[in-house]
């Protein structure tokens, strides 16, 4: 079942590659700081959907055992992982949204680097 989940993420692979352009643009390390921000924003709820659905996996796996005390171990196992997973990443947000409003950052600006002069 997990190999078979890895492969059909492997498998989208090709997609998200061809949505780039063929030849990366960097012209300073300012356009390499907002991108990997961009890259960095647009992988984050991916993760979080994969935690979620990981526990759900667990979920799924505990209510099927009927019986199996090892099925039922690996259910709850993928449910606590879930758990914390989920609780970790969420605390990560909470961290960042709340520095950025402390600091005054409100992420739509573009990330100036410090120079020497």
């Amino acid at each position: 079942m997990m190999k078979k989940l890895i492969y059909a993420l492997i498998s989208f692979g090709p997609v998200l590659a061809l949505a780039q352009p063929a030849v990366p643009t960097f012209g300073s390390i300012t356009t390499v700081a907002n991108s990997l921000k961009t890259v960095i924003n647009s992988v984050f709820p991916f993760l979080f959907a994969l935690a979620i659905l990981y526990f759900f996996w667990g979920l799924i796996e505990f209510v099927r055992s009927s019986g199996d005390i090892k099925k039922h171990e690996e259910g709850r196992t993928h449910m606590i992982y879930g758990i914390i997973a989920i609780a970790v990443m969420a605390s990560i947000f909470g961290l960042v949204s709340w520095l950025q409003g402390t600091v005054g950052i409100t992420g739509t600006e573009t990330i100036k680097i410090p120079t020497l002069p």
